[in-house]
């Protein structure tokens, strides 16, 4: 345990750059040590999570994974993965989001929920790609969706003890409802709650991760229908106030979830960039979470608009976002849309629609904005 220790301490010396404005960075470093070495001389535990003062991330979304999971051999897949986190590195990445439980599956050993789609294989893509990230120092957080799940096609095929195919097969349970013929968890219920913490439960008890990660998959619906009878037994008298609270409870529930297990283990959460739009149509509180703390240890929106985006122009969101996280004890990274280079934006608006493709270099003056902000990284979408 020792030498994992120590090796952990060294990466977070000489690997992290502290921006000027963080304020008092050797200091910041210097006790960040003291304290992983006093909760190394108190911890009874194994592995101590490696996270980084300043983070630098990169999503793996599983829309990928066919790539380079799907039809092939552990082996073919580990030097896949190899090769990306390599990549990563070079772009300076720090912290990996691996997309881990996209759908009410998973991509990796569980005996709760059934494997994933692109999961063909008998291997665990999870344990290789927490072992090759950090083989590389890469901090790991372990990426969920909590409420999305199957298509309807895809339920129906599902092993009759998986616990969600119970529930939508019982006409009277409406612990899931169907939107855009997918099913989706209703947080109105603790039993629904429950097995979102019984996901994060059997990831930290398997795993060595450093995180865990939700990003913008809340409410998948406006529509009143979708938890109409939850809603009229609850006795509220605003379903925008009670969904917001629904959301909030979730949430929460994840954060004391992961803080049981390990208070050095990060719970981070990465919503919609327009900060309206998360209460509008998806009831995230993201100003009580970035305000007060205990629901979050990160804040990471995702601000994938162009400095000419008529709607939302990046830097007056980046502008706003500041001025939201406001506690202390919630980091702010910012989410950068790497995946429109090169691209038309058809919801940027006239002026800004061409930006991606005529501006090259938009990404790396975003990263430059965001260094001489108060948000303390930055992560990448591809």
């Amino acid at each position: 345990m020792k030498k994992i220790f120590l090796t952990a301490v060294m990466i977070l010396c000489t690997s992290c750059s502290v921006p000027e404005n963080y304020g008092q960075a050797e200091e910041t470093v210097t006790s960040y040590v003291q304290e992983m070495e006093q909760l190394y001389i108190d911890s009874d535990t194994e592995y101590i999570p490696l996270n980084y003062i300043n983070q630098t991330g990169m999503w793996f979304p599983y829309m990928h994974f066919e790539e380079y999971m799907y039809g092939k051999t552990e082996d073919e897949f580990r030097t896949a993965v190899h090769e990306k986190f390599v990549e990563a590195q070079q772009e300076e990445v720090n912290t990996v989001y691996l997309h881990i439980h996209p759908c009410g599956d998973a991509y990796y050993r569980s005996d709760i929920f059934p494997s994933g789609t692109y999961l063909d294989g008998d291997y665990d893509p999870f344990e290789i790609m927490t072992e090759e990230a950090h083989s590389l120092g890469l901090s790991v957080h372990a990426w969920l969706n909590p409420l999305r799940c199957q298509t309807v096609e895809q339920m129906q095929n599902l092993p009759e003890s998986f616990i969600v195919r119970q529930w939508t097969e019982n006409p009277d349970c409406h612990f899931a409802e169907i939107v855009n013929d997918r099913w989706y968890l209703n947080p109105a219920y603790d039993e629904t709650v429950q097995l979102i913490c019984d996901a994060v439960d059997e990831i930290i008890n398997n795993y060595n991760v450093d995180g865990i990660h939700i990003d913008d998959y809340f409410y998948p619906t406006t529509d009143p229908e979708f938890d109409r009878t939850a809603f009229e037994n609850s006795g509220s008298d605003s379903l925008e106030q009670w969904r917001t609270e629904n959301c909030t409870r979730f949430v929460k529930a994840i954060y004391d979830t992961v803080k049981k297990h390990d208070r050095n283990i990060l719970f981070g959460i990465s919503p919609q960039g327009n900060i309206n739009a998360n209460y509008n149509t998806q009831y995230a509180d993201v100003r009580l979470w970035g305000s007060e703390s205990g629901y979050c240890d990160y804040i990471i929106p995702q601000i994938y608009f162009g400095f000419q985006n008529e709607t939302c122009p990046f830097a007056p969101v980046l502008a706003e976002w500041e001025t939201l996280v406001s506690d202390g004890n919630v980091m702010l990274i910012i989410g950068l849309g790497a995946y429109k280079l090169g691209q038309k934006d058809e919801w940027a608006g006239v002026v800004g629609e061409q930006e991606w493709i005529e501006n090259p270099d938009i990404i790396k003056q975003q990263i430059e904005l965001v260094n001489s902000s108060s948000a303390v990284g930055y992560a990448l979408y591809y």
